[in-house]
């Protein structure tokens, strides 16, 4: 049985995902920047492939986040949908919740495109 609680933890859960991923793709920017600069100026090779193994694991970790965010909004959904099965759907953690569906589904919408 979904209960409020339930709701503001999986609707929490979507927004920290959410947080994690952008911080990726903004390390992914630095790591590329970074690498890029240190190609242009003529590093040592060993450090240049270390930079790129750091690149490449940043890279990795967009998709996983995307797939965890997928499954934690398709979590909340069914949450929000069963409790408004119940008749509850009222307050500011059902606001909350639609909003960051909302808000998610954006993000995978700008980002299919």
């Amino acid at each position: 049985m979904a209960t409020v609680r339930n709701l503001k933890i999986k609707t929490s859960t979507c927004k920290r995902i959410l947080k994690e991923l952008h911080s990726y793709e903004k390390e992914v920017e630095r790591e590329a920047a970074k690498t890029a600069d240190m190609k242009e100026k003529g590093a040592d090779p060993c450090d240049l492939k270390q930079q790129e193994n750091v690149l490449a694991e940043s890279r990795m970790m967009v998709p996983d986040c995307h797939k965890r965010l997928e499954a934690s909004l398709a979590d909340l959904k069914a949450t929000l949908a069963e409790l408004e099965e119940a008749n509850e759907k009222e307050g500011p953690e059902f606001e909350d919740a639609r909003s960051t569906i909302i808000e998610v589904e954006k993000l995978f919408q700008t980002t299919e495109a």
